[in-house]
């Protein structure tokens, strides 16, 4: 199996890079996170409001299009060619609730029309009551029941909401009611949205049926989302392994480059080795959908963003724990992400039961 980038995928993400160096530099980052420190008024519900203009103009580049057919005005690409534009948005610390805006991008004539051009903003809520990023900014809500999926306006579910604490500054969280999504969410989809859905899951039947008992339109969302956000988190590690080797490189004691020391190059290596490892696995799960992959790509996406995150938070020193860093940015991010869709735990029980399955298969 050759998982060599196609022509067509390497200039998709020297694109994507290209387009988040012009249209989100370092300066729109700081500008998003030092405003929401100067507000200064200790409410993170209120803080990390949307970017609407930077919102629209990625979907103007069509970050939210790429798997919408060409007859719908999309781009026509897969799974695999997401994945990679998410890894860029991870490298660059793109803000915003990415994941559920992609993946609502393919609804038709429901609320979430507009998603696929960034003119509607999508935050989701899932049935586990993980907390819900830009509430206060998004217009409707993909709310994922036990089986099935709903399109809610934002503002139904901001009333029984409440904002919470982020560790992360760009990324403002609410808190709901584990109950909010019901049982019978399949009645509330609009009719189109439905047949979308059933034209989707009859694309990808074996990833559908896979898994470790659930199967529906809402568990092929929660396994793309766990794999979109693996993918950032991806884009993550490996930034950081190029700013730990950067300033290895000019930061000097007594006299000489900090990366001249064994137990800096040890540390630049292992962070190099945790972001490839997690990139062959990622890759790999992007193309065969498997549900134990996913579960594997989260896990080892997760372990290299948030670890080497640390340590290149070690390389930098004190310096790293400056606000002006953007280290601590990335391990922020990473941390509120490995909770997000597939926890470690939950990830795990996946890779368990698939591992049980295929023994008592062979027994």
């Amino acid at each position: 199996m050759d998982f060599q980038l196609t022509d067509d995928q390497r200039a998709l993400r020297t694109g994507m890079r290209e387009l988040l160096e012009r249209r989100f530099p370092r300066t729109r980052l700081r500008a998003v996170v030092d405003g929401d420190t100067a507000r200064g008024d200790g409410d993170t519900g209120r803080g990390g409001a949307l970017d609407r203009e930077l919102w629209r103009e990625l979907g103007a580049a069509g970050l939210f299009a790429l798997r919408v057919a060409e007859s719908a005005g999309g781009v026509g690409r897969g799974l695999p060619e997401v994945v990679l534009a998410f890894e860029e948005a991870g490298r660059a610390l793109l803000p915003g609730p990415l994941v559920a805006t992609e993946l609502a991008a393919g609804l038709s004539g429901s609320l979430a029309a507009g998603a696929a051009q960034g003119e509607t903003v999508v935050t989701a809520l899932d049935e586990g009551g993980a907390p819900v990023e830009y509430l206060a900014s998004a217009d409707v809500v993909l709310a994922l029941g036990p089986t099935a999926v709903e399109v809610i306006p934002a503002a139904e579910v901001a009333r029984s909401a409440e904002p919470m604490r982020s560790v992360d500054p760009a990324t403002p969280l609410h808190r709901t009611a584990p109950s909010r999504t019901r049982p019978d969410q399949a009645e509330q989809m609009d009719p189109a949205d439905r047949m979308d859905q059933a034209d989707r899951t009859a694309q990808a039947p074996r990833t559908a049926q896979a898994g470790t008992g659930r199967s529906g339109p809402a568990a092929r969302l929660r396994r793309e989302a766990a794999l979109l956000t693996a993918a950032q988190q991806l884009g993550s590690a490996s930034r950081t392994v190029e700013l730990a080797v950067d300033h290895a490189k000019h930061r000097t004691q007594f006299g000489r480059p900090i990366g001249a020391f064994q137990a800096v190059q040890h540390l630049c290596a292992q962070m190099l080795v945790r972001a490839e490892s997690a990139r062959s696995v990622v890759y790999a799960a992007a193309v065969t959908e498997d549900p134990g992959d996913i579960a594997a790509a989260k896990l080892l996406a997760d372990e290299a963003a948030v670890h080497n995150a640390r340590d290149c938070l070690q390389v930098h020193g004190g310096m790293g724990f400056t606000w002006e860093a953007d280290v601590h940015l990335h391990l922020k991010r990473a941390w509120v992400r490995a909770g997000q869709w597939q926890s470690g735990a939950a990830a795990e029980e996946e890779l368990a039961a698939g591992l049980v399955s295929t023994v008592e298969t062979c027994l």
